[in-house]
């Protein structure tokens, strides 16, 4: 797969970069998809949770973190949890109104 860096056409414009909004691959279709990852964190586990609307990011995350009484952090609108609780969450996330679900491993 090429991507093209230069071009000599004056009206080339780049693709965007990345959004604000990334999805991990998943479809847009109003489920939460919640998946457990380490990579690129020394081995540490979090909850990484995609498809969350971006007017709501910013509260959900600061109410999951409350009820579970642990950090997390909000990165390229995707929401992540510290600790291990993929099971915990979703059924914060159900009990909210939200149609959430585990994907991966």
């Amino acid at each position: 797969m090429n991507k093209l860096v230069y071009s000599t056409d004056p009206d080339w414009q780049p693709e965007s970069q990345a959004s604000d909004n990334d999805n991990g691959g998943f479809p847009d279709d109003g489920t939460l998809r919640l998946r457990r990852e380490t990579k690129g964190r020394k081995g540490a586990g979090v909850v990484c949770i995609y498809g969350v609307p971006n007017p709501q990011i910013g509260s959900l995350a600061k109410q999951l973190k409350k009820q579970l009484g642990t950090g997390g952090a909000v990165k390229k609108g995707v929401i992540e949890i510290q600790g291990d609780r993929v099971s915990q969450i979703t059924e914060l996330l159900i009990k909210a109104g939200y149609k959430a679900k585990q994907v991966g491993g």
